[in-house]
């Protein structure tokens, strides 16, 4: 099956219609509930960068930067970023301060940089503002997202953008800034569509969209019986509820729920990539041969006749860095 690859506006980035997310390969238990060693990780990117598929994103605080580091040494142990792969990365508030002004961007670039050993990026994006100490910091005349622009100008990455979780934030920047893309994260699948007005509001503003964590974190890709969290939360019978009516659909068809997760993104022509995360080397291939796999219409007419909740899906979250 042939790749589908959109380019990011005029900027020459063009990405295929799946990238690999690699915060698990930072080492976040408690946010993913498994450990994750320094070659696993090692390998795992190293994998990525060998396939198809050779788009990572990962952000600045995903393991407190250990992610990047990782990702850093896999390139050198690759012997350089390979020609047709593309590095996205955030930038990120002071985890400690919880300030995210123009001095905490260009420090966290600069870490980024460092971490991942490369002179620039691909794709650059703000980070998370919902968990700023404020957002004037970030939108105010010689902010966060001003300096971001600067970065662009600077060489420093080809394309910028925004990749958050909460709509109501997310929104009014969109309205106001002129992003090249947006990643929105566990608000487009099949359970949730917190994010369609907001995917609406990006196309119509010729903003690339990346839909990221179809499988509600991990849930449709593990299975409810074993796999009891939602959106990276403990989650009590009457969450999974609607994820087990989307097992029970699939497994009439003898679908894996996974499969239909991830099509489920990927058939909308409005995503231009969707966002998998992985932690082991074989995931990358599990993952190709979702997207690949012919799923039957008879699927589909249940599917997408299922009613989906727009709220949002993180309400009770408490976010964890580690």
């Amino acid at each position: 099956m042939p790749i589908k690859t959109t380019e990011i506006r005029d900027t020459g980035v063009c990405i295929p219609d799946i990238c690999f997310g690699t915060s698990a390969l930072g080492n976040m238990p408690e946010t993913y509930t498994y450990e994750v060693d320094e070659r696993r990780a090692i390998d795992t990117i190293t994998s990525i960068l060998n396939s198809e598929y050779a788009f990572i994103d990962v952000s600045r605080n995903y393991g407190m930067g250990r992610s990047e580091e990782r990702i850093g040494k896999a390139i050198k142990e690759f012997g350089g970023v390979p020609e047709n792969a593309i590095i996205s990365t955030k930038l990120d508030r002071n985890m400690e301060t919880l300030l995210f002004d123009a001095s905490e961007a260009r420090r966290s670039l600069e870490e980024s940089l460092t971490a991942l050993g490369v002179d620039s990026v691909d794709i650059l994006h703000l980070h998370d503002p919902e968990h700023a100490s404020a957002l004037d910091p970030i939108v105010k005349s010689g902010g966060a997202i001003d300096e971001l622009f600067k970065m662009r100008d600077e060489g420093f990455c080809k394309a910028v953008g925004l990749a958050a979780g909460n709509v109501d934030v997310m929104m009014p920047m969109l309205a106001e800034r002129d992003f090249d893309t947006l990643i929105t994260h566990n608000r487009f699948t099949l359970v949730n569509t917190n994010a369609e007005k907001m995917i609406e509001l990006a196309v119509e503003r010729n903003i690339t969209v990346m839909n990221a964590a179809p499988y509600c974190g991990g849930a449709l890709a593990k299975g409810t019986d074993t796999f009891k969290r939602y959106v990276y939360q403990e989650a009590d019978e009457e969450t999974l509820a609607p994820l087990q009516v989307v097992e029970d659909i699939c497994a009439k068809y003898g679908i894996e729920p996974g499969a239909a997760a991830l099509q489920f993104s990927l058939r909308d022509p409005r995503i231009a990539s969707t966002i998998c995360g992985v932690s082991l080397p074989e995931r990358i291939e599990e993952t190709i041969g979702w997207a690949s796999q012919k799923l039957p219409d008879a699927l589909w007419q249940e599917l997408l006749h299922l009613d989906r909740d727009n709220s949002n899906p993180e309400v009770r979250r408490e976010f964890s860095s580690g």
